[in-house]
């Protein structure tokens, strides 16, 4: 649970501090919203690569001492003299992520099996949820009491003291994982010309694109007028990623019942009208707009990885491996492109952007995607 808590603490915690970095660095919000860019950028190139380090250095190993880097580099950036340099600190924060999130699950499958092994991911899944909304509302809080900078410290603490619990606490693995062949590493290419997998990793791009575009300019929107919220008032929005967290398991039952293409387009469908519903400029509407949208998103991502099952029979962890960099990789995207429509159209054409990019992920599992069933696998579900 400590392990799922420190991946996701710092990843998006710089979003209810947007509005608040535009007027300290007097940039631009294309500018800001790089602090969640960068960090994505560093997760999607990182973790196709922390399996096999952790092979060599071990499970155990390479979970701590990624923790530990992590809770440096966060430090670190609250001595940032510019943005420039926060953005920094914020990429070689996404570079160690992975070795905290990707390694875990591979950990418990080596370590826990059965029922166990299910009680453990369901652990660390639960602290990856509480990890991702802790980061935004801590950083929201106490960017309204207190200097931006004292964010960073804040957070850093917390991973340097999870370091030290998982160090003492975690079990040392009882045996090493065989570190993977050149056998592995050719199946990327089968896997690439999959067209069913390449439509799994293009839905994951979308998926991770519209939560991220949602919860990043969102911000400015809710900064301005009418709303003119607070970075604490910004932080408590993310308690509707917990409604959505809690509301998600529901939807296992739903793929194996109805099939992924079904789930996700209702999923879809939900998401549009939940992010329709944010233009209504009414704080209420706004929230339960949220709501809605944060759990079609989230039931979309069920679909998706779960689908991975469908799509390839062998190398499935390779597979999973290579939608974390294509899911990271549309989150990244999602930080950035909106910052050219908020430019030209506000709040609106991001929503209009938003809908576009969900209804192409209903069109690609459409068109790509047969209507087998398959229970999500633990590791399959575990992105959040």
């Amino acid at each position: 649970m400590l392990a799922g808590f420190c991946a996701f603490l710092d990843l998006y915690a710089t979003q209810p501090l947007l509005p608040m970095l535009v007027r300290v660095f007097h940039a631009t919000e294309v500018m800001v919203s790089l602090t969640v860019t960068v960090a994505t950028v560093g997760v999607a190139l990182a973790a196709p690569f922390a399996g096999s380090i952790s092979d060599r250095a071990g499970r155990k190993s390479t979970i701590v001492w990624s923790s530990a880097a992590l809770g440096v580099f966060t430090v670190l950036a609250a001595w940032s003299p510019g943005l420039n340099a926060l953005l920094f600190w914020r990429f070689l924060q996404g570079v160690f992520t992975p070795g905290i999130f990707a390694v875990t699950i591979a950990y418990i499958h080596d370590e826990w099996h059965g029922s166990e092994s299910g009680q453990a991911t369901a652990a660390y899944v639960s602290g990856t949820v509480v990890g991702g909304f802790s980061g935004r509302f801590i950083s929201g809080f106490i960017a309204t009491h207190l200097d931006w900078r004292w964010v960073f410290v804040a957070l850093g603490v917390l991973n340097l003291a999870g370091a030290l619990a998982m160090w003492r606490w975690l079990p040392r693995e009882r045996s090493r994982p065989r570190a993977v062949g050149a056998a592995g590493f050719a199946a990327v290419g089968e896997h690439l010309r999959n067209p069913k997998l390449l439509a799994t990793y293009a839905v994951g791009f979308c998926v991770l694109f519209s939560m991220t575009s949602v919860f990043t300019y969102i911000t400015f929107y809710l900064a301005a007028a009418p709303f003119h919220l607070l970075p604490a008032s910004l932080g408590s929005l993310f308690f509707v990623y917990l409604i959505g967290a809690a509301i998600t398991p529901v939807s296992g039952r739903w793929i194996d019942r109805f099939g992924q293409r079904l789930a996700l387009a209702t999923a879809i469908g939900a998401g549009v009208a939940g992010v329709l519903l944010t233009l209504v400029q009414n704080l209420g509407a706004v929230v339960v707009g949220l709501a809605i949208c944060c759990t079609g998103v989230f039931i979309a991502q069920a679909s998706a990885s779960s689908y991975i099952g469908v799509a390839t029979k062998h190398k499935r962890a390779l597979a999973v491996g290579l939608y974390a960099t294509f899911y990271y990789a549309g989150g990244s995207a999602g930080a950035a492109v909106p910052g050219f429509v908020w430019r030209a159209g506000g709040w609106p054409a991001c929503v209009a952007l938003i809908a576009a990019v969900q209804v192409l992920t209903v069109a690609l599992a459409l068109m790509l995607w047969s209507d087998a069933h398959v229970a999500p696998a633990p590791e399959e579900a575990a992105l959040p």
